[in-house]
């Protein structure tokens, strides 16, 4: 059996998704048991990779093992010691994880603050002769579920308020996509009703145009996959855009795109952000602080429009190819 812990949140799952496919690539017949909150296990099903979910809410509770150590334990949580130590519990037989001398583990590769997420976790298995393949990003399509077609998401929240664009220009792009002809929703968690219902309201949208609180994860996995469009922060929904192939603008800041932006050489998916502006990198402060940070207040409403204009162009062009 392998265990693989990444307690984390929906983007942190789906930038996992390569790891997850080439451990059950590369080892086989096991069972893939991921420790994880158990409100991800709609999006650990779609992975197609993971058997069951180990229900595990972070590093503060250590996850119930009734069983027999597991044969291979992954920490594709963090760089330790503390995630290494809750793996090590598990007496499992082998420990794949990036060097920790804190933690007793001095084995794997070195840690490098500056990689892609996806490419670090690939990077990981490969160190120990395992496979997997950083493009493999490709979500199963959830079961049939009762949520509208073609539509245009806003996705106008974020658990970290730095990585807020201003609800105010949220609700003026809604505006313009909306006389535009695009069928606009507003999507978030219940937390986020309010700002969502905000913007919806400002943009002279309808109530039933506001999502956010009324979707579980596998109903939102399934609005996205077969949505027109996506615009949001560097948050969750993003990466199922990514996932799902579906044309997508995301606004990063402070964290640069360089860490968890989409493939740079998918143009459907656009990327935003101060890094962008010029082709140089800029001094990335961390996202402390309360309400929106500098780089995504610089961002303005006619570059998204642009950049959704780009996004649908490079889909219009993959389907005459396709033709």
């Amino acid at each position: 059996m392998i265990l693989v812990l990444r307690a984390l949140g929906v983007g942190d799952l789906a930038t996992a998704v390569p790891v997850l496919r080439g451990l059950r690539a590369g080892l086989p017949g096991r069972e893939l048991v991921l420790a994880a909150p158990a409100w991800l296990a709609p999006l650990a099903e779609l992975t197609g990779a993971v058997d069951r979910v180990l229900p595990t809410a972070g590093l503060a509770d250590r996850p119930a093992w009734p069983g027999p150590p597991p044969e291979v334990a992954v920490n594709l949580h963090g760089r330790g010691p503390r995630s290494h130590r809750m793996l090590a519990a598990a007496r499992p037989g082998r420990l794949l994880a990036y060097r920790n001398a804190e933690a007793g583990h001095l084995a794997g590769p070195a840690w490098d603050d500056g990689e892609h997420e996806v490419r670090r976790w690939c990077r990981l298995l490969h160190w120990y002769g395992l496979p997997a393949d950083p493009g493999d990003l490709a979500l199963h399509r959830p079961p049939d579920a009762a949520v509208p077609a073609g539509v245009t998401l806003l996705h106008p929240g974020s658990k970290v308020a730095a990585k807020r664009w201003p609800a105010d220009r949220f609700a003026a792009l809604a505006r313009i996509l909306a006389d535009r002809g695009h069928r606009v929703v507003l999507t978030g968690s219940t937390d986020e009703r309010d700002l969502a219902a905000r913007v919806a309201r400002d943009a002279g949208l309808p109530p039933d145009a506001v999502l956010a609180g009324r979707t579980g994860l596998a109903e939102l996995a399934a609005l996205v996959a077969g949505a027109r469009l996506v615009v949001s922060g560097d948050t969750g929904i993003a990466h199922l855009a990514t996932g799902y192939g579906t044309a997508s603008v995301v606004l990063f800041g402070p964290v640069p795109p360089a860490h968890w932006g989409p493939p740079p050489d998918r143009p459907r998916h656009r990327v935003l952000g101060v890094a962008d502006r010029d082709g140089t990198d800029v001094d990335w402060p961390g996202p402390a602080g309360v309400g929106t940070h500098p780089t995504l207040a610089a961002i303005e409403v006619d570059e998204v429009v642009a950049a959704v204009d780009e996004a649908e162009r490079a889909v219009r062009v993959s389907g005459a190819i396709a033709a």
